[in-house]
């Protein structure tokens, strides 16, 4: 437990949480050079989503501490914007939903809800507040235009969940149900690559998420168990699996982050991928930001982690790079105080102590 007195700790706890998301991206990139040394692969892609990771999360925290309310707004309408016109910009094949574009389309939606809440929470005029909501709620309708039932599911999900974050207090209950929604996802679709799970429930899945992608996974899964350790090597998917050899408009990717990484990079690129997810929610729970901020940020990283589970979302740079901007926005210190009247008070505990208290716990 940490005073609101004791700023040395609270920077050791920023500083912990730093350090520790430093060393895993600079594992990330190395395990990348080190499987495609060994099978010769090509880590430039994998090489540009870290850099894209960093840089989103440094300019985050940079622009969150000078414009804590400007900033998440401004980044909120480019995403709106980018998901507007990606598909329409964006060089390669137009593959239809569910896969291919329209999964960058729904992260980047919500990740502009994600930011348009943060800066609501961070609001102080009640009107603003009201307004920066409004714009979360028109990111749903737009979600809605462009067709993107992904996008109309998990932005709503995100709205709700940060009006819901008010009552939250203790901000590391939420974080580990939101840990735990990523996982069931994630354990879901390999499950279903691996045909394990009944019959009934595999058919009422295969449906939306259509048996070309399940074979892609598959493949995937074939690629890991022969390559267990150093994976096939970075960007030799799309070489090794028929699936894509075999499709009109291949992208050479198998449309889920975890088992491409097990694919290309082994089960290390696998825990790897976890260990930047976890460092996220780790440096969520230690922020000093109010906990709606913490968890609304967490919701949108969650849901995003969803559509990458089961698309190919991470494969574009603008989505990567909006990731780590939104962690960095949730993860600033604003030079100016925050609005105590963030945090809810359920039990007549004063609002800064009861901030202090769960950032700590």
């Amino acid at each position: 437990m940490t005073s609101a007195a004791d700023p040395a700790a609270a920077g050791d706890r920023r500083n912990a949480s730093d350090v520790s998301g430093v060393i895993v991206l600079a594992a990330c990139a190395i395990w990348s050079l080190v499987t495609a040394g060994a099978h010769d692969g090509r880590p430039e892609g994998v090489l540009l989503a870290i850099l894209a990771v960093a840089a989103g999360y440094a300019s985050g925290r940079i622009l969150g501490a000078l414009l804590p309310v400007a900033a998440p707004c401004a980044g909120a309408l480019a995403g709106l914007g980018l998901a507007v016109t990606a598909p329409h910009t964006t060089p390669g094949p137009q593959i239809t939903s569910p896969l291919g574009h329209s999964g960058a389309t729904a992260a980047l939606l919500i990740l502009s809800a994600g930011a348009a809440c943060c800066a609501a929470w961070a609001a102080r005029p009640l009107v603003l507040r009201f307004t920066l909501r409004l714009l979360a709620a028109g990111i749903v309708v737009t979600a809605a235009v462009l067709e993107s039932t992904t996008g109309v599911v998990l932005c709503t999900g995100v709205l709700l969940c940060s009006l819901a974050a008010a009552r939250m207090r203790r901000r590391a209950l939420g974080l580990a149900g939101l840990a735990l929604a990523t996982a069931l996802v994630t354990g879901t679709s390999w499950a279903i690559a691996e045909n394990v799970l009944p019959d009934g429930l595999t058919a009422a899945l295969e449906g939306p998420l259509t048996q070309h992608r399940i074979l892609l996974w598959r493949d995937a899964l074939h690629l890991a168990r022969e390559y267990p350790a150093l994976g096939a090597g970075p960007g030799r998917y799309g070489e090794l699996g028929p699936t894509v050899t075999q499709s009109l408009l291949p992208d050479g990717k198998p449309h889920s982050a975890p088992l491409q990484q097990a694919a290309e990079q082994g089960v290390i690129g696998v825990a790897l991928l976890a260990a930047v997810f976890c460092c996220v929610l780790y440096a969520l729970w230690r922020t000093r930001r109010p906990t709606p901020i913490a968890l609304t940020a967490g919701a949108a990283l969650t849901a995003l982690a969803v559509v990458a589970s089961v698309g190919n979302a991470l494969s574009f740079t603008t989505v990567t790079a909006g990731a780590g901007l939104l962690a960095g926005f949730a993860t600033s210190r604003p030079l100016s105080d925050e609005v105590p009247e963030l945090i809810i008070d359920t039990d007549g505990v004063p609002p800064a102590t009861a901030f202090s208290r769960d950032a700590g716990d």
